[in-house]
């Protein structure tokens, strides 16, 4: 059996895995998620640890995921993520510079952080790239957590990363692509060139999601409107194969939590096209040539639309058919979209 590797993420709604196999094309051998009882994580934070590992390890029986080993993905609007300039050191010497540079835009003491700078371009003697903090405690606690399901966290990694990776394997080359990336309450927007992070924004946005709905409904003791899918058997990358088609039935007589509105959908489409026009004030030299919508707020009615309608360039959704092969049924649209994430952990990733 090839190598694989697991991406894992930890949501407020589930927990979310993929096992891949390492190489130039990935592919996706075994896949899953399993919902978390509300309050149990958060912003990639855990409050209920007994939770996180029963669900972890239902996810790993139920999706056949073999392997132990896994990189987990940070999506939090706590990490902060910003610009940053800095002399140009050898990385070692970097990171020990690092905490004293930094500490007076961090949230909390420098030793109670963990810190990364990713560096994207170099001119002189001064390196710029994008500086990630998060507090160190919240991440032990993670891994931890983790670790109680027989589990190993080789690699931690920023979520938005992983994603500009996965959209860097279909961009030509020097191309700038934007990617939303919208969660059931905090959504991404990564602007990448060639699978490098050049912009990344962490927004707190709640999304009334398939899952989102499910919940809210199971707490008022209401079934979930039946959404009709066709799994999708083994699609390969950028194929031609089928995708999935969907289809909502008429509820009636019941009280239950619907779709989006149209004043939630514009809020949220205004708040990420503001996103990207400040980045596109700031890199005229860069423009945005379009834009790929992932996550489960991808398959809300009306969202992608809405942004293709309101945005100057070609908008549109990405799946993990998009990006990988799946050799293991998909059993939801939305999982479709959440998984382009996690697939993208795995992506240039290594034991």
């Amino acid at each position: 059996m090839a190598k694989t590797i697991v991406g894992l993420e930890i949501t407020e709604e589930g927990v979310r895995a993929a096992e891949v196999t390492l190489g130039k094309s990935p592919v996706v051998i075994a896949h899953g998620s399993v919902p978390l009882p509300e309050g149990a994580a958060k912003d990639s934070e855990v409050f209920d640890k007994d939770a996180v590992v029963l669900a972890l390890r239902q996810l790993w029986s139920r999706a056949g995921i073999k392997g132990r080993n896994v990189v987990l993905g940070l999506g939090s609007r706590r990490i902060l993520v910003r610009e940053y300039t800095t002399t140009a050191l050898h990385p070692d010497l970097l990171r020990q510079a690092l905490p004293f540079q930094v500490q007076d835009l961090l949230p909390v003491p420098a030793d109670q952080a963990v810190l990364d700078f990713y560096a994207t371009s170099q001119e002189g003697d001064q390196v710029s790239g994008l500086l990630v903090a998060a507090v160190a405690e919240t991440v032990e606690d993670l891994v931890a957590t983790i670790g109680k399901a027989k589990l190993t966290v080789d690699v931690v990694d920023l979520a938005p990363f992983g994603l500009s990776r996965a959209i860097g394997r279909g961009a030509a080359a020097g191309e700038t692509v934007a990617a939303l990336y919208l969660g059931d309450h905090t959504s991404y927007v990564i602007v990448a060139q060639d699978g490098i992070p050049r912009f990344v924004r962490i927004i707190p946005v709640d999304i009334t999601t398939e899952a989102v709905r499910a919940r809210e409904n199971a707490a008022l003791d209401v079934a979930p409107e039946p959404v009709v899918e066709e799994l999708l058997e083994t699609v390969p990358a950028n194929g031609d194969g089928p995708r999935m088609r969907r289809s909502r039935s008429a509820g009636r007589g019941v009280a239950r939590v619907g779709a989006m509105t149209d004043a939630a959908i514009d809020d949220l489409v205004t708040r990420l096209g503001s996103t990207l026009r400040f980045y596109a004030d700031r890199a005229a030299d860069q423009p945005i040539t379009r834009v790929l919508v992932s996550g489960a707020g991808a398959g809300v009615d009306g969202v992608v639309d809405a942004l293709a309608a309101s945005l100057p360039m070609p908008v549109q959704a990405l799946g993990a058919v998009d990006i990988a092969q799946i050799k293991t049924p998909l059993n939801a649209a939305e999982e479709n979209y959440n998984l382009v994430s996690t697939i993208g952990l795995t992506i240039g990733a290594s034991h």
